[in-house]
């Protein structure tokens, strides 16, 4: 397209063919109803007509529940949330202790080392004075000691007695802690959209935080940590003796548009860690710490190995809202669909599914073909060579001199001699006419008759090597400008049709021209006519104006009247 105001003003559009049928109609109809019906579940299910915004949120937990235990070595404890709830809280997570090593009285001194952290010794020589590693409780002192009766271990220099009991107790201290319970306040907001809410609703009071239970009220904010650890699958009882890592999952999906308002919290739980001890090297969740005092003067401690279930509470979510751009975006993403609609139905109409014959005149009336100008190909009969030469337009040289491509037999129309014979007298004997003198012929032409001319492709002689010309047979003048034979046969194409138009005349010689020299033209080729010839049909039927069209070849396979390589 050239480069122009007037090509940047065009429009251009497809070309539609319309079939009468039921059948397909139908079926147009009853596909574009389903890809509509499919399109509104989509866009109604996933809320596509709405914008949304990611939830950003803060919690905090309050645990409550007291629990009484008999500890070995200490005797009964009553705990509380100050006990069991660790030295510090994470961030949206806290932890609750289920059992626990306490190792009492320990001061600053020198000890032997427990068997499990320390190597066994028999001498002093076994004991490096200063050492230590990441098993140890201390450094060592050098010195080899009794740790029992039957055992001996470096001494080392840490707080006494160290602690050496390994394994949590079984059953947990604290198992009663499965009826402790947790209130979990977690606060949210939606910054596109302005939104704030907290998981304890508007309307719930200090009543109903009393008695709700999560069996059977969903949305009450208080939960048992026995619930919890049984909606995630496992037991309180196995999970307490090592501890472990729950997960609360709290997710809002909420709707804001006015007539469908809905934003309430769903949760959910799930175990975070691997709760096989066999197959993990540090199993559960545990850590130490000690409480310190003065006795006597001197610093003492008691220390505390805790084991527990941490619980961390995590928040997601989003909130969508009516916006008619998203709409609008959808709508348009969507449209595409219906191009299923034509595939399908093409597709049908292509195969054996439906006629043969309606699918043959529809691919006909669809596909249109259009020539390539520039890399056409061309035909070219010679009348000193029996085959057809095929070669491609050029814009440089002459189509005389143009190599060939391919050299193919001729193929006779036998329909088109039979009927040329019974339209002539084959009896008739004409003259040959003679040669006229004129203009001296171009440097291309071998018969001596061809006119110059401005375009290569017209640059054509009726022979590739020096002789006579072929339009000065007396053959020529038979088949191409006998004009009872042009009469006639335009006369049997359209009987009714005015006889005897100059232009006419001369289609139809170049047609009965072509016929006789290329017979049936191989396919996607165009036959040219010499020059020589050209210029011999227009001297016999010349245009009024003296105006002629010139070479004009077309891609079509059947052959038209002015349109295979002649004037029009």
């Amino acid at each position: 397209m050239p480069c122009s105001l007037l090509a940047v003003c065009r429009y251009e559009t497809n070309k539609l063919v319309r079939i009468q049928s039921v059948r397909l109609g139908s079926l147009k109809w009853i596909l574009n109803g389903t890809i509509l019906l499919v399109i509104c579940i989509m866009m109604l299910w996933n809320k596509k007509y709405q914008e949304f915004d990611l939830v950003v949120s803060s919690v905090t937990t309050k645990v409550k529940g007291v629990a009484q235990t008999q500890v070995p070595g200490v005797g009964d404890v009553v705990w509380d949330e100050a006990d069991y709830g660790g030295t510090s809280q994470s961030k949206n997570s806290f932890f609750v202790m289920t059992n626990v090593i306490v190792t009492k009285r320990q001061a600053q001194g020198s000890c032997p080392e427990g068997p499990h952290n320390g190597r066994p010794c028999r001498s002093d020589k076994d004991c490096e004075r200063g050492a230590w590693d990441k098993q140890s409780h201390g450094i060592q002192t050098g010195s080899c000691v009794k740790f029992d009766v039957l055992r001996k271990t470096c001494e080392v220099s840490a707080w006494c007695p160290v602690e050496t009991r390994t394994n949590p107790p079984r059953p947990a201290l604290l198992a009663a802690a499965e009826n402790f319970t947790v209130l979990i306040k977690n606060n949210i907001k939606f910054p596109a959209f302005n939104f704030i809410r907290r998981n304890i609703l508007p309307w719930m009071n200090v009543d109903y935080l009393k008695n709700c239970r999560r069996a059977s009220d969903s949305l009450c904010p208080i939960f048992r940590l026995g619930d919890i650890v049984r909606e995630a699958g496992e037991k309180f009882s196995e999970m307490a003796i090592e501890g472990g890592v729950m997960g609360i999952q709290i997710k809002w999906d909420c709707n804001l548009d006015y007539f469908m308002g809905r934003c309430l919290p769903k949760y959910s739980f799930r175990r975070l860690d691997e709760k096989e001890s066999n197959k993990t090297l540090y199993p559960g969740h545990n850590f130490r710490y000690a409480r310190y005092r003065t006795v006597n003067g001197l610093e003492e401690r008691t220390l505390y190995k805790a084991f527990g279930i941490r619980f961390d509470v995590m928040v997601f979510g989003q909130a969508g809202r009516f916006s008619f751009i998203q709409l609008i975006i959808y709508i348009g993403s969507t449209l595409c669909y219906y191009a299923l609609t034509t595939m399908i139905i093409d597709w049908l109409i292509g195969t054996s599914c439906y006629s043969a014959e309606v699918g043959q005149n529809f691919s006909e009336k669809k596909v249109e073909l259009v020539e390539d100008k520039d890399g056409c190909i061309l035909c070219v009969s010679y009348v000193d060579e029996d085959r057809l030469r095929l070669v491609k337009r050029s814009q440089k040289k002459s189509l005389q001199d143009v190599k060939p491509k391919s050299l193919q037999c001729r193929k006779e129309d036998p329909g088109h001699l039979r009927a040329v014979l019974s339209l002539t007298d084959v009896g008739v004997d004409h003259a040959a006419k003679a040669d006229q003198p004129g203009p001296s012929p171009p440097r291309w032409c071998k018969c001596g008759s061809c006119a110059a001319s401005s375009d290569h492709q017209e640059e054509l002689c009726c022979r590739h090597s020096e002789g006579p010309c072929i339009s000065s047979s007396p053959l020529f003048d038979r088949l191409v400008l006998h004009r009872p034979l042009l009469e006639a046969v335009l006369l049997y194409r359209n009987p009714f049709a005015p006889v005897g138009r100059t232009a006419d005349l001369r289609h139809c010689a170049y047609e009965q021209y072509v016929k006789w020299r290329f017979g049936l033209p191989p396919e996607e080729s165009h036959p040219a006519i010499p020059s020589c010839c050209v210029w011999r049909i227009r001297e016999e039927y010349p245009s009024p104006d003296g105006k002629y069209s010139g070479f004009q070849p077309d891609r079509t396979m059947s052959l038209r009247t002015g349109a295979n390589g002649a004037d029009q």
